[in-house]
């Protein structure tokens, strides 16, 4: 990690140089937000879409935006350059976090602060192909997180111990529902396929806009697949045909057990469907396409 560059307030340095105030409001509150853009071939992956949402995200904390458009994607790839240098990794997650800034300690946003922005980037680690071939386990819990999970802040407790809860039972995601409706998992979106169809979550304060919701839903229409985000309650999730996640490290992946019952039914019944393969193979080909 020592031999790893990043970006500190617009100055390219090791990683292991990069310092921050302990009055940071990033570190005293989680007074900040964050977004991972994926890098396929040295190349930005929907990084418009992704610009967007951390504009939304600036905008509900107060945050002024500290770069516009075209001076993101020539930090980003900077940055993806100084990358491939030190690792080689051509695939790679570009991290960019903005804090509210340094100021005392008080509860209250103070006004003219500037902004903290730290960026790194680092090789992207997919998936297993037998996680694939295979799908993978899931364990659900209660959604305990804040109410804002429509802003992608840097205060990831909740989130934080709701992964804890499935890694701890050797699972890779923690499914989770409020007031018996299905929101997130901890670091993805969830998806279920109903009679051909692929379902999701509404949009709303309890979850995330992923950048992969939009972007199934392009997928979806040119795979002839039908599409619809709507409430859908715990029973749908454990009667459905095919359940995935998606995310921008997991692509979109198959879940094959819930809470150590298989998903599916009848053949495929624990077995990566048919929805999940297109949807796939759709996802491969549109990489090099939306990459800048």
């Amino acid at each position: 990690m020592n031999e790893a560059l990043c970006e500190l307030n617009g100055e390219l340095l090791p990683l292991s140089q990069a310092k921050v105030s302990v009055l940071d409001r990033g570190f005293l509150f989680g007074d900040g937000i964050y977004e991972v853009v994926p890098v396929y071939a040295r190349r930005l992956f929907r990084f418009d879409e992704h610009m967007a949402r951390l504009g939304r995200s600036l905008a509900k904390l107060r945050i002024a935006n500290p770069a516009g458009r075209d001076e993101w994607l020539a930090r980003c790839r900077r940055l993806v350059a100084a990358t491939f240098e030190t690792s080689g990794a051509e695939d790679q997650l570009v991290y960019l976090q903005i804090t509210r800034g340094v100021a005392p300690r008080e509860h209250v946003m103070p006004p003219g602060l500037t902004p903290t922005v730290f960026m790194m980037a680092q090789p992207m680690k997919p998936p297993t192909p037998e996680q694939r071939h295979q799908g993978v386990a899931c364990t659900t819990a209660r959604d305990f997180r804040w109410e804002r999970g429509d802003i992608k802040s840097v205060s990831l407790l909740g989130n934080v111990l709701a992964r804890q809860i499935s890694a701890d039972q050797g699972t890779v995601e923690t499914i989770m529902f409020r007031d018996g409706l299905l929101t997130e998992a901890a670091a993805s979106n969830v998806w279920v396929v109903h009679e051909g169809a692929l379902l999701g979550p509404p949009k709303s304060e309890h979850v995330l806009e992923g950048i992969r919701v939009e972007l199934l839903r392009e997928l979806c229409e040119d795979c002839g697949i039908a599409y619809n985000l709507r409430p859908l309650t715990e029973a749908d999730v454990r009667s459905a045909d095919e359940v995935l996640l998606s995310s921008a490290t997991k692509e979109v992946l198959p879940v094959t057990q819930i809470d150590g019952e298989a998903v599916g039914h009848g053949a495929l019944r624990g077995k990566p469907g048919p929805v999940y393969a297109r949807l796939y193979e759709a996802y491969q080909r549109a990489k090099p396409l939306m990459s800048i």
